[in-house]
């Protein structure tokens, strides 16, 4: 099966301190690398203030974590964990490989 590049943008609730959000950071990176992805950059996009509000927030942290994967478990894990997180407030995956 080929290998495919994703990319996972999601914004983190700007109202969590910094040790939080390191730990949710490395929560998330693990449950790709635990389900068959393989971490290519993991970044911090600092606060962004948004164009609408989302769930009363005006601004949120962003992050972006770019891997590679033979199948799509890991997406799926981490869009089934993030979606009932409530310190993510968005997330949005985008296969690079296409």
């Amino acid at each position: 099966m080929a290998t495919r590049k994703y990319e996972i943008t999601y914004i983190i609730k700007p109202d969590i301190d910094e040790e939080t959000k390191k730990a949710l950071i490395d929560r998330y990176d693990k449950i790709v690398t635990d389900n068959g992805g393989e971490m290519v950059d993991s970044k911090d996009w600092g606060k962004r203030r948004f164009a609408y509000e989302i769930e009363k927030y005006r601004e949120g942290t962003y992050h972006i974590m770019t891997f590679t994967a033979s199948d799509d478990k890991a997406v799926n894990e981490f869009d089934r964990l993030s979606h009932i997180d409530d310190r993510v407030l968005r997330s949005m995956t985008v296969n690079l490989s296409k």
